[in-house]
């Protein structure tokens, strides 16, 4: 019986089940830019209030910028809290990834205070959180609270490509946003990488590394 809820879950039920059980700051967190070739990896962090809902605060992948935008005003109005943090490239090459990471949720978690369960969209859990956590797997598709985080994070991150593109015309930021499409490839074989470009990704030994 619990297998087939947890398998027929909404964006409003996930929450519902541990509101039900006790918990009240619910907290969401999800990343943007983690497969992207350039710029910064961000992460917002979202508590909404008991037994709240908003059937269009969904996955920000499945909306348009446009409703993003909109979004992201309704949930800074409406969250009891929320932050919004990142990780520079510089320290996704030094660290990796992963532990970068990592450390954009440790400090969007560093601003947010009284958190009872925090959900993270994804199979892993957070290294040596000494609060109460579950981490989801397609949480931003389950979890009102984890599709707030993806559309703050989401926004927060384009906004920051919109500035490189005006710094960088020439490689289009503002149109694929730093991740892998034809056209950003094109420009790295022609131009080399920028100093916003991931180069600890191995992608980059096969594009050479020419400076800008």
């Amino acid at each position: 019986m619990i297998k087939k809820l947890w398998n027929n879950l909404t964006y409003q039920t996930l929450e519902s089940l541990f509101w039900a059980q006790g918990f009240r700051r619910i907290g969401g967190i999800d990343e943007a830019g983690r497969g992207a070739l350039a710029g910064p990896i961000f992460v917002g962090l979202v508590i909404f209030p008991p037994d709240y809902t908003n059937s269009q605060i969904k996955d920000s992948k499945v909306l348009t910028p446009n409703q993003r935008e909109v979004l992201y005003e309704v949930i800074k109005r409406e969250a009891l809290a929320f932050s919004v943090s990142m990780a520079t490239v510089e320290e996704i090459n030094s660290l990796g990834l992963t532990k970068a990471l990592f450390l954009a949720i440790n400090r969007a978690l560093s601003e947010v205070h009284e958190i009872d369960l925090l959900l993270i969209d994804g199979p892993t859990p957070v290294p040596n959180y000494r609060g109460i956590q579950r981490s989801i797997v397609k949480g931003d598709k389950l979890s009102i609270s984890i599709a707030g985080g993806s559309i703050l994070a989401k926004v927060t991150r384009d906004r920051y490509m919109q500035q490189l593109a005006e710094k960088y015309p020439e490689y289009r930021f503002d149109k694929h946003k730093g991740y892998a499409t034809a056209e950003h490839l094109r420009l790295l074989s022609a131009l080399g990488p920028t100093p916003e470009h991931r180069t600890c990704f191995k992608c980059f030994r096969v594009i050479g590394n020419k400076d800008v």
